[in-house]
């Protein structure tokens, strides 16, 4: 009976996911219905227990007759029953398994707008308008919008709407192009049934360049009507502040995204020119924020200068909008990476995720708090959803393979950072990565031979001084790990204590953790991680007591409230 009233509880959750997905009820409904059948399993279990099948039907056990027994029939109506039931477990698990599914109905992925200027420098323009209207699309509940890095990886592809959309597995596409002439801009859009191939809805905007923010709205307004999707509450909207600064802002969005220290810093340029004009422009300030994180955290600019001046940034970004979500993430980050404090991380990315829980850069970042706070699993579900929204993201990949290790999924981890690499074949850590799951898994000539391909010249000095440890090449190993503290010393400090951990030198563990304290190194966060790294250390009397007055205890990180989820459903 306990056997049998599980499998039938489970198949009910399963149909109950479909049925609350579609009709858009909350998930507190969810958790009442797991409450009642987890009450039911007891109920059950005591009317098994003082009732039986008889010649006669159902009766007391007292009541029943020794010599009775089940009839045949009964016997097999009850096997047929129970068989049934069995055979439906299967079925559903099977089929939410391996069972193809289609896109979610209400998905778009909004590609990149194709530059119709005569000035190939207007690129900046209709790559911002599309990552703009991408944006609003984000924050509208109930649909299911591909990434931005995902989305413009097919920027200048000759490829069919149908076989993009096949790759990010959306139902549908918003495309279109940009020209400027004079103070006029004409926009054309198109939104695209993709498994249809059929046009769902077109139109030209020819107005002045002031109007623009007016043609986002009723392009995304279009796209809400079309998908019929039922909006509770006001629309969101593109912020608007001067065209002036809305196109200098547009210039600094553009270089953001190249990631360099020249973009990054030119970028800062056009931004600063941009709030010269609209010191209120809340979006602006959130880019320069986000400018200087990466300026800070990649040693493009001193440690304290970048996250100084990045929290003077978002300070002004908050104070203009208390709304926006990216800000506050990057308030967690901060929080996280520099201060360690990890209560305060995820007070602010709580809120994030409050205001939007779909911004791949907020998931990311919510996925390595909890992987912070040993939370793995709930980690794992960050991680993965992030892949479904951003499916040709590398970044996404890596995360998830990290994450992978961190949970002891070794074969796992290993596909998804191939996976990083056959999308972006030097990307950073993927080989690292690729190189701890195989020294997990017991292979460290593997393993070096992954962490020698490494682009990232710290971790392929982490990675081999461990696997030549493993291999019982001493002297190759402390050549390593003498190169490592020489070039990396100020800014690896953690994973330095890390490879001494592996090698079992616990005392110099202890120093250069104390060194990753001081330093405030972000790699500090693999003390929460669980159990696969500092396993030697761990069982040194001064382990806790270190781990406590950093934060880092288990019930200091039980404590922590974080209780959060991705958001569910639009895979199906």
């Amino acid at each position: 009976m306990a056997a049998l009233y599980v499998v039938a509880s489970w198949l009910i959750m399963q149909v109950a996911e479909v049925i609350f997905t579609l009709g858009g009820l909350p998930n507190w409904t969810g958790r009442i219905l797991l409450v009642v059948l987890a009450c039911g399993l007891p109920i059950a279990l005591m009317m098994s227990w003082f009732y039986q099948l008889t010649p006669e039907g159902v009766r007391l056990e007292d009541d029943a007759s020794p010599n009775a027994v089940v009839p045949q029939h009964a016997g097999r109506r009850l096997d047929f029953v129970v068989i049934s039931i069995l055979c439906a477990a299967v079925l559903v698990f099977a089929a939410d398994k391996w069972w193809p599914r289609g896109p979610f109905e209400q998905s778009i992925a909004v590609l990149p707008f194709v530059n119709l200027s005569n000035d190939p420098e207007r690129e900046y323009f209709s790559d911002g308008i599309s990552e703009e209207l991408l944006g609003v699309m984000m924050r509208i509940p109930n649909i299911r919008v591909i990434s931005r890095t995902s989305s413009f990886s097919f920027k200048g592809k000759l490829l069919k709407l149908t076989d993009i959309a096949r790759e990010l597995n959306v139902a549908h596409i918003l495309d279109g192009s940009v020209r400027i002439f004079g103070d006029r801009v004409r926009i054309t859009a198109q939104l695209v049934d993709a498994r249809s191939d059929t046009q769902l809805w077109a139109e030209t905007f020819d107005r002045k360049f002031g109007d623009i923010f007016a043609i986002q709205d009723e392009i995304a307004a279009a796209v809400v009507d079309q998908l019929e999707i039922q909006l509770v509450g006001p629309r969101p909207r593109v912020p608007e502040t001067s065209p002036e600064a809305y196109a200098l802002y547009l210039q600094g969005l553009y270089l953001a995204h190249q990631l360099t220290i020249e973009t990054l810093q030119k970028s800062n340029e056009y931004m600063q020119m941009a709030l010269d004009i609209d010191s209120g422009y809340a979006p602006a300030w959130d880019i320069l924020a986000n400018n200087y994180v990466f300026l800070g955290g990649y040693g493009l600019l001193s440690f304290e200068e970048g996250f100084r001046l990045a929290n003077g940034a978002i300070d002004k970004a908050l104070a203009i909008d208390p709304t926006l979500a990216h800000a506050h993430s990057l308030r967690g980050r901060i929080a996280l990476n520099v201060d360690n404090d990890l209560a305060a991380a995820a007070r602010h990315y709580k809120r994030a995720l409050e205001l939007d829980a779909t911004h791949d850069d907020i998931i990311r970042g919510a996925g390595v708090l909890l992987l912070s706070l040993g939370r793995i699993d709930m980690a794992m579900a960050f991680n993965e959803y992030a892949i479904e929204q951003d499916p040709v993201n590398p970044m996404g990949y890596g995360n998830l393979g990290m994450g992978y290790v961190t949970a002891g999924r070794w074969d796992d981890a290993i596909a998804a950072c191939r996976k990083a690499l056959a999308l972006s074949p030097d990307f950073i850590s993927a080989h690292y990565c690729v190189g701890e799951a195989l020294r997990f898994r017991g292979d460290p000539a593997s393993a070096l031979e992954e962490f020698q391909k490494e682009s990232l010249e710290a971790l392929k000095l982490v990675g081999s001084a461990m696997a030549y440890h493993d291999l019982g090449q001493s002297s190759q190993s402390d050549a390593a790990m003498a190169e490592l503290i020489d070039k990396h010393g100020e800014t690896m400090a953690a994973q330095i204590a890390y490879v001494f951990d592996y090698r079992d030198e616990t005392d110099k563990v202890f120093e250069w953790l104390a060194k990753a304290v001081q330093n405030k190194d972000p790699g500090i966060t693999l003390l929460g991680t669980g159990t696969v790294y500092f396993s030697n250390s761990s069982k040194d009397p001064r382990w806790e007591p270190f781990l406590r007055e950093l934060g880092y205890s288990q019930q200091q990180l039980d404590a922590i409230e974080f209780d959060v989820a991705p958001p569910k459903g639009y895979a199906r």
